[in-house]
């Protein structure tokens, strides 16, 4: 098989379950099942082995033993590596940073600074883009980031200007991975535990389907890779419902361990992406839109609490709050034009941008209160599923959602079709209320 070049070869192997086993060779029961201590028995009998259970015989024993080897190998590497460390001290201290999982110095200053100037310019752009900025902004201080995509570089934009592609020629620090989400997603998972990169790879949110089951193992595992998402609901537009996500974002909130941002504008893609960088423990999802969004202005206060999952965008402008518009990504536009709106008619609400819901959960009782106060109505707005929603709006509040799939249209024609418009979430607000 190796030798032939000209065409693919397939080696089939001819096995039979349990092969050994005294009385269930052959059987179902040998895989689902503990064979039991009478057939065990009967198995070292019938295979003519005539040793206790663990006993490993000396002479397969000193087969296997890499004792020596390993040692004298790993001496040699640490030999090696003082050497490097006395003629090349800050590429040793480089490398070793890296191979620990570690920031560098002044981090948090420098994605401060950032931030700053990505609000100072307060640019309209989709978050797709703004995280293309974000990248950017970031590979400048992480030369480990190793990025990628599957097929779909030009519209999940995750290259930048010093990122060099891998070829079979020569390396680099972008990976085109093919139309292969799971594979994608399962390499990012060896290059994290790997160690001394940090990986990240995109493709469409409607293909996290694909690499679903390794999504679920890099947060079973508790690693760090980073994976982006792109066109995240029905303002995909004429793709149509096949390529339209509904119920991906929600789905992938409740996987245990994994973070999930959908941001609103530039200001909280950039902090989404800071935080996933900074994860240690866990993955990250990073979920941006096709469509631009406007930028939001914020206090230096409600900059601060982007990391925190949620907080109070927009107070009400007059009066004492009578209700809680919580929203994520793209909807934070519209539930801001809707407080407008309700305000015009004497009904005062707070807007919570949510980018996180799994960071939010996390913080402590009394942050989560003054962000959704005990005795208001809620209603939830998020362009996908409604049911995990019902956790922060309760049976008596409401979600402006979409609980069916989508059609093939634009944008914006499909968000007027599915009520994500100023008046149907004043509607829901007005009705929550009476």
């Amino acid at each position: 098989a190796k030798a032939e070049t000209g065409k693919p070869s397939i080696i089939c192997c001819k096995t039979l379950i349990g092969k050994g086993a005294a009385t269930k060779e052959g059987s179902h029961k040998t895989h689902g099942a503990p064979l039991g201590a009478e057939e065990i028995e009967a198995t070292r009998k019938h295979l003519g082995w005539n040793y206790g259970a663990f006993e490993i015989p000396q002479d397969v024993y000193d087969g296997w033993n890499a004792k020596e080897k390993g040692a004298a190998l790993e001496n040699g590497w640490n030999a090696l590596f003082a050497e490097y460390q006395t003629k090349f001290p800050e590429k040793a201290a480089e490398f070793v940073r890296r191979m620990n999982s570690e920031l560098p110095a002044g981090f948090d200053a420098y994605v401060q600074t950032a931030l700053k100037e990505v609000c100072d310019k307060a640019e309209k752009i989709a978050t797709r883009k703004a995280s293309q900025n974000s990248i950017e902004i970031l590979a400048k201080v992480l030369p480990e980031l190793v990025g990628g995509s599957a097929d779909l570089t030009p519209s999940n934009l995750t290259d930048w200007s010093n990122s060099v592609s891998v070829t079979r020629e020569k390396g680099g620090n972008y990976i085109h991975y093919g139309v292969r989400e799971f594979g994608m997603a399962a390499i990012m998972n060896g290059m994290a535990l790997h160690g001394g990169v940090k990986p990240f790879g995109a493709t469409f949110l409607m293909f996290s389907e694909y690499a679903r089951n390794a999504l679920r193992m890099a947060a079973l595992m508790k690693i760090n890779p980073i994976f982006v998402f792109t066109h995240d609901s029905i303002g995909l537009g004429e793709d149509g419902p096949t390529h339209q996500p509904v119920e991906q974002t929600a789905t992938l909130r409740l996987i245990p361990n994994m973070a999930v941002w959908r941001p609103c504008d530039t200001a909280e893609s950039l902090v989404a992406w800071a935080e996933a960088a900074k994860a240690a423990d866990h993955p990250s999802s990073l979920i941006f839109s096709r469509q631009n969004l406007p930028f939001i202005p914020r206090s230096d206060e409600q900059l601060g609490n982007i990391k925190r999952g949620g907080y109070v965008i927009s107070e009400a402008k007059e009066g004492a709050a009578q209700a809680v518009v919580i929203a994520t990504g793209s909807e934070v536009e519209l539930a801001l034009n809707a407080q407008t709106v309700l305000a015009e008619q004497g009904v005062f609400v707070n807007v919570v941008s949510m980018p996180s819901t799994n960071v939010f959960d996390k913080q402590d009782e009394a942050y989560r209160n003054s962000v959704l106060p005990a005795g208001l109505p809620r209603i939830a707005v998020e362009a996908g599923v409604t049911g995990g929603w019902y956790k922060y709006t309760g049976l008596n509040g409401a979600v402006v959602g979409l609980d069916r799939f989508g059609e093939s249209a634009p944008a914006e024609q499909l968000f007027q079709e599915f009520g994500f418009t100023v008046d149907n979430v004043v509607n829901t607000v007005k009705a929550v209320l009476q």
